[in-house]
């Protein structure tokens, strides 16, 4: 009986359920996220809230980049997810930084700017194995290895970000200097790469508008209080409103597609299989120059070469079939 239960959740994709008949232990996790700059955080925040049988997630946190406003309108996205999955209040939800590093350590007046999500994610490092899993600039966690070093020994960082080894990427642009700040500490730090226009990157795992269209409409539990969109509109499923995001952003090629960025640094955590990684000495950014340390003892994990198919395919299994987190 147990077996045939383990192969029903393999038809549907649940692929955690074929690697073991033992339950895995969940990854603790905390999502540090710009969830109003486009629209691969909330997907990607609705792909970790659908997998609650894979991740134990201790909060989600915020931080302000460029494209997306001010550290309250990142906010205020975040919460419209955790609304529709009607976990709202029920998994923390903390606002990170408005500025940037150098900013805040270098100001007296914007040194509680972020100190919010600093010291939550600190707070949790000490119950425990924690990973971040920050889909934008790197702020709040270079504030939290600033402001206690043994923070860096007790969490994994894992970071969307970067076209390395060429220039450019808007999350490690909003923020460059966190970013080499936590390259020259000891925290374990992969970097899941972007690679505008490159197969090798997040950004070849796209969803197709058409594909959205046609699978997602109603999906995800129904909320109960439906949200504002912030396009206008009401909501109480994630699947319609992922379906207006598309609606209200540029899409690119032929078909229309946009990438899940985000989405990718979630999933390989789930299943590491869907990424190749490889271990590369830390290098630097110099001048919007990505520099190379050869001899840099200090090593850090690079994810590339990513399964868009399996991806793609555990993301609507896992929209249809979700399974939502433990909350107290």
């Amino acid at each position: 009986m147990k077996k045939n239960i383990l192969l029903l959740l393999c038809s549907f994709g649940f692929l955690a359920a074929c690697q073991s008949e033992e339950a895995p232990e969940k990854a603790t996790v905390i999502f540090d996220t710009d969830a109003n700059n486009e629209l691969d955080d909330q997907h990607a925040l609705a792909y970790l809230l659908s997998n609650g049988d894979i991740f134990d997630i201790k909060g989600v946190t915020v931080n302000a980049t460029p494209s997306g406003g001010e550290i309250n309108l990142h906010f205020d996205e975040a919460e419209r997810i955790l609304q529709l999955y009607n976990l709202k209040g029920k998994i923390p939800l903390l606002s990170g930084a408005n500025s940037n590093f150098e900013e805040i350590i270098a100001s007296d007046s914007l040194k509680e700017d972020g100190s919010d999500a600093v010291n939550f994610m600190i707070a949790e490092a000490k119950k425990g194995p924690l990973t971040i899993v920050a889909v934008g600039k790197l702020t709040n966690v270079a504030l939290a290895v600033k402001k206690d070093p043994t923070f860096a020994k007790k969490v994994r960082l894992v970071w969307l970000g970067s076209n390395y080894p060429k220039p450019g990427e808007y999350n490690q642009n909003s923020d460059p200097a966190s970013m080499n700040y936590l390259l020259d500490s000891d925290i374990p730090f992969e970097m899941v790469t972007v690679r505008y226009g490159e197969p090798s990157g997040t950004d070849a795992v796209k969803a197709l508008q058409t594909d959205i269209h046609e699978k997602m409409p109603k999906l995800g539990p129904k909320a109960s209080k439906e949200i504002t969109g912030r396009h206008g509109g009401t909501f109480e499923h994630f699947g319609d409103y992922a379906i207006d995001l598309f609606d209200h952003i540029t899409l690119h090629g032929t078909p229309p597609s946009r990438p899940l960025f985000d989405m990718v640094a979630v999933a390989i955590i789930k299943n590491p299989a869907w990424g190749t990684t490889r271990e590369i000495p830390a290098p630097i950014l110099e001048n919007g120059e990505w520099k190379e340390r050869p001899n840099n003892t200090r090593k850090i994990t690079l994810w590339e070469n990513f399964d868009k198919e399996s991806l793609m395919t555990d993301f609507y299994s896992r929209m249809e079939h979700y399974t939502l987190p433990e909350t107290k």
